[in-house]
């Protein structure tokens, strides 16, 4: 049986991931190389394969004090409930103890909860510009 595995390094094939993403319509309009730009500039990333084809993904971005952020978690539809994503969020959140941890989420509130978040209205946001400067 196959075993999925977790990495935590950026040794990842960008162009297979953006593949992945837009296969399972979770792809939000980066390339490849903002993709890669993206995972270079966070805190930590996890991504998680199996037999060679990614199944999941996450992201977290952190001041290195008191606030950190998780983004694009992922995990393929096909992989889900199986605890990828539990162990995505679990394995990115442990690099940041200590920290206030938030996230936006419209379509796994449920998720997240199971994993102690708890909403907090009144968050806002915004782009500066055009989106990814097009």
């Amino acid at each position: 049986m196959s075993e999925i595995v977790f990495s935590a390094g950026l040794d990842v094939d960008w162009a297979a991931l953006k593949a992945a993403l837009v296969a399972d319509y979770f792809d939000n309009g980066r390339t490849p190389d903002e993709y890669r730009r993206s995972h270079e500039n966070s805190h930590a990333i996890i991504v998680a394969s199996l037999d060679g084809e990614l199944v999941a993904n996450g992201r977290i971005l952190s001041d290195g004090v008191c606030n950190a952020y998780l983004v694009d978690i992922w995990t393929a539809s096909a992989h889900r409930r199986q605890g990828i994503g539990r162990q995505v969020v679990e394995r990115l959140t442990a690099t940041v103890p200590g920290q206030h941890v938030g996230l936006f989420t419209e379509d796994m509130p449920a998720f997240y909860a199971s994993l102690g978040f708890r909403p907090q209205h009144g968050g806002m946001s915004r782009v500066v510009g055009s989106w990814l400067g097009r």
